[in-house]
Formats: structure tokens, C-alpha cells, sequence
């Protein structure tokens, strides 16, 4: 894992792309992860990159400090790389980093047409918060407490 650089923009953009593709006929448009302005993101460093054996960028996730929390904003998986343990080391990544920035809680959302994260968030220690319509999206809110360095 490592922060996106300004040369992975291109890649990060195609990443996401091809990760949430399969939703758009779900939803009706494109999901918002797809609309983001990713040279801006990494550019501001809140963009990290779980980069393959190969070279490739097979994951991302893109983070940042709301109010006593760590949200996480989008997060994607190469479709060639399900299966793996990409998205696990995703959020591994982001409880890690929201413990070394000191906040007890990581949170994200997901749309409600997305029902495999609805069932794998929870699977990695998420508990549903609530639901609400955003933008035109309908959102399902996840939280995970962060338990300290000291347990």
C-alpha cells in the first residue's frame, strides 16, 4: 500500500471505473465514485493505492478526516483481483490509519443497490448506522469502531 502519486491518476480513474461499471444499470447512472476528480484527490493526498505483483494497481481507497472520525470515500478493487484479499487489506489500511490519527471510528457509505458491500462490510466488523438519500443516491451508512494500540 502506498499514496497515489500524480502518475496514477489515469490508472486510479480506470481502476474505478472498472470497479462500479456493473452498478449502473442498478442505480440508473453512474455511481458518484465514478464522477470524482481523482488528480484533485491525489493531489490533496487522500488517495492510497494496494499495488500487484505486477506493477498494476489492483486496489484504492480514498481517505479523510471528518469531524472525530476517518471516512472512507471510495474504495475499489481491480475486477481481475476479487477474490483475493485486495478489499480487506483496504480497510486494514484505513482502521490502521485512523488509529494512528488517533480516531476511534472508520466510517463509509455504499449505495443501496450495491448489495454485495451491504453483506461484505458487515462480514469485516461494520455495523449498518442508517440510510438516507444523498444527491439522488440512496446510501447505506456503515461504521467500524477502532479499538486503541493498547487494546
Amino acid at each position: 500500500m502506498r499514496l497515489a502519486l500524480a502518475a496514477d491518476v489515469a490508472a486510479v480513474r480506470e481502476l474505478v471505473r472498472a470497479a462500479f461499471l456493473v452498478y449502473v444499470p442498478r442505480i440508473g447512472r453512474e455511481p458518484a465514485p465514478m464522477g470524482v476528480d481523482y488528480a484533485a484527490v491525489v493531489g490533496e493526498g487522500r488517495c492510497w493505492v494496494d499495488v500487484g505483483d505486477d506493477g498494476r494497481i489492483v486496489g484504492m481507497i480514498q481517505c479523510a478526516v471528518a469531524d472525530g472520525f476517518l471516512e472512507v470515500e471510495t474504495v475499489a478493487v481491480a475486477p481481475e483481483a476479487h477474490g483475493r484479499g485486495v478489499g480487506s487489506r483496504l480497510l486494514a489500511f484505513a482502521e490502521e490509519r485512523a488509529r494512528e490519527l488517533g480516531l476511534p471510528e472508520v466510517r463509509l457509505c455504499t449505495n443501496e443497490a450495491m448489495t454485495e458491500n451491504i453483506a461484505y462490510y458487515p462480514r469485516r466488523g461494520f455495523r449498518e448506522v442508517g440510510r438516507t438519500t444523498q444527491h439522488g443516491y440512496r446510501r447505506v451508512f456503515f461504521a467500524k469502531g477502532i479499538v486503541g494500540p493498547d487494546g
